[in-house]
């Protein structure tokens, strides 16, 4: 199977779980809408249930999401549609799927599942003949540490060629964030001051304003460090630091991604305050002694000749004031007016809504030559424009398009850069609606401190 040869049908493991309710089915209908899905869709889960509650089900999804359905469209998707109701754990499941393939010869197998269940199905379609010249995408995150990230890439590797596993992280996704990626590498204006010698600091923060939303059982299984910092915002690092790849595809790309994280040194515990917010041992399916942490907050170096002696400051939290996502690189200071380092700044805004600006500084009205802070907006994109991440990532997987996905290397790599900091002590308190344990505040005072998003 050539890498982009198309998939020839689409099998989703999970169809009555979650992720397939609010991201696989609104991705499968737009994507049959656009007339970019035209293979059968083969839902399998041990529900119970028929074609018809798939189809239902199906439905159920887009109203949820309050799609205005276009019922010829969605006629086209469930007539698609086909089911499997059977046990992930028997090899019988497995061999009607082999039958409902019929001649499909480079399936796609979507494992919405739990991670526990991996190595069963993997080794199931294996053993059923549906592993072969197929492709296979699974969900962050890639193991719980380094050792089982890589435990689960040699499974996966005896049954599939690394450039048929695509590991779908819905960040990357989204157009906000391919936009940060292509601001940085169009733009010739960028490259002489996107270095150690202009810039003073860099800062992602990934605040939400909400707690577990039910996930209590899964977080508690995961935290703010597993489930965000070692995919979604070391991606973010990567994207900022790293060199011009060789050339716009998928491998060179993801060779410079590897090597800013290759560059980061070990992180240290004084560089890490993890939180946890008041009540959160109280929320459903949460330990009632848990230590699991809802806010990080990290200071990392990258040790290249482009960075070295930058801090990198990344903070992600739940309960927090606003729910949004920011970049901001800040430059160093100018030498008239003795203005602060980061008056000027850029700024990425990369949810939910999306906008890039500059900070600068411009003449105050008046006798006297002072200072006034201005922020110019390049850019500003409805959020909804384009397409949503995951019709994105399942398009480009059924092409076998490797770009937006994260290759075995590089998870390895980001597993080593956060497996130290895991469970380090102490664990802080924080109220609910607050910007987390007081104690981070230390983490960028000499880079003047944390940039707060607003709502």
């Amino acid at each position: 199977m050539t890498r982009h040869e198309d998939s020839d049908a689409l099998v989703f493991f999970g169809a009555s779980g979650d992720l397939a309710f609010k991201q696989i089915f609104p991705a499968l209908y737009q994507m049959v809408q656009k007339g970019g899905l035209n293979v059968p869709i083969i839902g399998v889960a041990k529900s119970g249930w028929t074609i018809d509650d798939l189809r239902r089900r199906a439905r159920e999804s887009l109203d949820w999401h309050g799609t205005a359905i276009s019922e010829p469209a969605f006629t086209r998707l469930t007539e698609r549609m086909q089911y499997i109701d059977g046990d992930y754990r028997e090899i019988a499941t497995f061999e009607r799927l082999r039958t409902v393939l019929k001649d499909a010869k480079h399936p796609l197998h979507y494992l919405a599942i739990p991670p526990s269940l991996f190595r069963e199905v993997a080794e199931a379609l294996h053993h059923a003949g549906c592993a072969q010249g197929a492709r296979v995408v699974l969900e962050k995150p890639f193991g719980r540490n380094l050792a089982s990230a890589q435990s689960l890439n040699q499974l996966l590797l005896r049954y599939f060629p690394e450039s048929s596993i695509f590991r779908i992280d819905h960040f990357l996704g989204k157009e906000a964030v391919e936009n940060l990626l292509f601001f940085r590498f169009a733009n010739t204006f960028l490259e002489p001051v996107w270095n150690r010698n202009y810039v003073h600091s860099v800062q992602i923060i990934m605040a939400e304003s909400f707690g577990v939303q039910g996930r209590g059982r899964l977080y508690d299984e995961l935290g703010a460090i597993r489930d965000v910092v070692q995919n979604h915002l070391l991606e973010l690092v990567a994207f900022l630091a790293m060199e011009p790849p060789s050339r716009t595809e998928a491998e060179p790309l993801r060779n410079e991604q590897v090597k800013v994280f290759e560059a980061i040194p070990p992180i240290e515990p004084r560089c890490v305050v993890r939180g946890q917010y008041k009540g959160y041992r109280q929320e459903d399916g949460v330990d009632s002694a848990s230590k699991m942490e809802t806010f990080a907050a990290i200071r990392l170096e990258v040790d290249s000749w482009r960075w070295t002696g930058v801090p990198f400051l990344v903070l992600a939290g739940k309960s927090m004031p606003v729910t949004a996502t920011e970049v901001i690189v800040k430059l160093k200071r100018s030498p008239l007016w003795k203005l602060p380092a980061g008056s000027n700044y850029f700024r990425f805004r990369l949810g939910p809504d999306f906008s890039l600006s500059l900070g600068a500084q411009v003449k105050r009205p008046g006798a006297l030559m002072e200072p006034a802070p201005v922020e110019l907006s390049a850019m500003k994109l409805d959020s909804t424009a384009g397409m949503a991440s995951y019709e994105r990532l399942l398009t480009d997987a059924m092409r076998g398009d490797p770009m937006l996905f994260v290759r075995q290397d590089a998870v390895e790599a980001a597993w080593r850069i956060v497996e130290p900091i895991l469970a380090c002590d102490p664990l802080y308190e924080y109220e609910p609606g607050s910007w987390g344990p007081a104690e981070a505040a230390r983490l960028a005072e000499h880079a003047g401190g944390w940039r707060r998003p607003l709502s």
